[in-house]
Formats: structure tokens, sequence, C-alpha cells
């Protein structure tokens, strides 16, 4: 007599022989071709800014014709952008962490003071107060990243407060006194080294423009590259489960704000070969903070962290520099720029908004 409970095993056996095999995926078909930019877009956040940088030089291209886009034209917006693209290559550290510095500005202005004034007050050898001005902000920097770090206060608080302090200090240290550009190209030339000119065809370059470039690339492959740069990421994405994933939190955004502090004194040192002369009176005391800002912004850095590229704010800034720069050869009110980039502040932030719903 056959056994009914072997009967019933092969029967198992044979049907499970013949079941699918294929394990349950979700494949990208049932998403709509927006959805499908969504996810692009949140992979690589630079697109955006690159494509509206490339369709800003065409239509000022089309406008203007070489008197726009002509190399001349071009290298100007690099030069005229240098200082900003480096006070954003600091912001946006500090706000791929999740913060916001408003003392960018201030601190370069500050930083410049310091090298100029330790050069011509103290006698220093110029290269002695360069590295001091470079230490002063990376000192500065640490203690605004200490005090976001350690007692918790909100970056928008202390960056704030550490702006109004080294206002207060450009002009109190300096006397409010401005040192010649003639004086310094006279008895400390090197102040001046980022001001360096050389032509490439009929473009004119300067060491400024270089560095800048050569910062924002730098940073964009340590952030990529690099275990640091997955730690600023994921400190700015989510704070509790990088503690839990064994991050160092407070570590790493000290050592953020601190190389925020030593790029700001970077830019400072740029600015001297900008503008010549050394000045506590710099309107980029003011107002770096917010040009710096707006080229993360218009960049596609993420304002709640964890998201976005370096090269983007270098966009950012281009962008800016391109408007100006075209808005200007063509005759416009200086005021339609500002309306222009205070749109494109507004729509790059909807785009975040946009793209953060695939995160979400």
């Amino acid at each position: 007599m056959a056994d009914p409970h072997n009967n019933a095993g092969s029967d198992f056996e044979a049907e499970l022989g013949n079941s699918a095999t294929q394990v349950a995926s979700f494949g990208d078909e049932r998403q709509t071709l927006v959805e499908r930019i969504q996810h692009a877009l949140h992979r690589t956040p630079a697109v955006v800014p690159l494509v509206v940088l490339l369709v800003s030089l065409a239509v000022f291209a089309a406008l203007l014709g070489s008197k726009f886009f002509s190399p001349f034209a071009l290298t100007l917006i690099l030069q005229q952008v240098q200082i900003v693209g480096i006070l954003a290559a600091a912001q946006s550290l500090i706000i791929l962490t999740a913060g916001i510095d408003l003392s960018v500005g201030a601190i370069a202005v500050l930083c410049s003071v310091v090298m100029g004034q330790f050069t011509f007050r103290y006698g220093l050898p110029p290269v002695v107060s360069v590295l001091c001005g470079l230490a002063a902000g990376t000192l500065m920097g640490a203690v605004n990243g200490w005090l976001v770090a350690k007692p918790k206060l909100p970056p928008f608080i202390v960056t704030l407060g550490m702006w109004q302090i080294v206002l207060a200090a450009n002009y109190i240290y300096s006397a409010n006194e401005t040192i010649r550009s003639q004086d310094v190209e006279a008895q400390a030339a090197f102040l001046q080294l980022f001001g360096t000119k050389f032509k490439i065809a009929d473009a004119t370059i300067t060491l400024g423009v270089i560095a800048m470039c050569v910062l924002v690339f730098v940073l964009a492959y340590v952030l990529k590259h690099t275990a640091w740069g997955r730690h600023v990421y994921a400190v700015g994405d989510d704070p509790e489960a990088a503690e839990l994933a064994g991050v160092q939190v407070d570590r790493t955004l000290i050592s953020v704000y601190a190389l925020a502090g030593l790029i700001c004194a970077l830019a400072g040192w740029v600015m001297i070969g900008r503008f010549g002369s050394i000045s506590p009176s710099l309107s980029t005391g003011q107002i770096g903070n917010i040009q710096s800002i707006t080229a993360v912004v218009i960049g596609g850095i993420s304002l709640f962290g964890g998201r976005g590229s370096i090269l983007g704010a270098f966009f950012g800034a281009l962008i800016v520099g391109v408007f100006e720069l075209g808005l200007r050869m063509a005759g416009a009110d200086a005021q339609w720029t500002y309306l222009l980039i205070g749109i494109l502040i507004i729509s790059a932030v909807a785009v975040d908004q946009w793209i953060r719903k695939v995160a979400g």
C-alpha cells in the first residue's frame, strides 16, 4: 500500500521545482519621467546650476554677441567672482552640515587687516604675516565650531554674533586706516601675490582665479572620496544617526568650521591681490556672507544639510557673475540684477524641496 505522506511530499517537491525562482523587484520602469528626473538630480545636484550657467551664457551671447562671448569678458567674470567663489566654498562646508555662517565676509576682511598690520605696524616679514592671518582665520572658525558643537548653540546666532564682533574688531584694531596699494606694492609685494596676472591667448588670468579653481576641485575631491567628506554629509543629513554609526560629530563640526575660517583667511589674502590696498571698510565685510549664501543656494546645496556639491556653489557664483556682467554690458539698470538673482534664489530653493521628496 502506497504511503500517502510520501506522495504528498513528492507532489510538493514537484510543484516547488516548477515554481518561479525570480526574486521580487521594483524596477525603474514603474517610475514616470518626472520621477526619473528627480532621482537623477538627487544623485547629481550640480547639474541644475550647470545648466542654468550654460543657458545664461548662451542667452547673453545671443543678445550681446562677441562683446560678451569673448575671452576677455569671460575671464573678467572669473576675476570678479574669485573672492565670492572662495567664500562660497567655505559657506558650502558649513551648510552641508545643516549650519550657516554669517561671519565669512567679516573674517576675510579682518584676516587681510591682520596680514597688513603685522607687516606694516610690527615689521614682520610678509610671509610670516600671511601665516598669522591664516592662523587667525582658522582660530575664529574653530571658535564658531566649538560654540556650535559643544554648548549646542544655533549656528545662525553664533555666527551672527561673530560677524558683529569681527566687524567691530576690524575698525578698532586697524584704527580705521587703509594701507595704500602703492605702499603694499613697494614694501610687501608678497601680500599682493594673488593679484599677479598672466595671459593665455587673449584671456587674462590672475593667481586668485587659479587659487579659487584649485580650492573648489580639491574640496570636491575630498568631500567625495575621503572618510572626512562622508562624515560631513552624514552629520548634515542626520547627526544622531551619524553618531550611532561611529562618527565623531563634535569633532567633525569643529573641523568644518575651522577649515571654513582658514578658507576665509585665504579669501582675505586674495582680496589684497584683487584690490591692492588693505582696508577694514571693504564691503565684503558687510555683504560677503549674503553673496556666499546666494552662490551656495543657487548652486543647489540644500539649506537643510547633507546634500549638494561644492561644484554647484562654484557654478552658482559664476551665474551671479554672468548676470552682473551681462546686464551691465546690456546697459540695464543694476536693480534688474538683484531682481533676477532673487528669482533664482527662490527657484533654487523650490527645486531643492522638489528634489528632496525623493529622499523623503
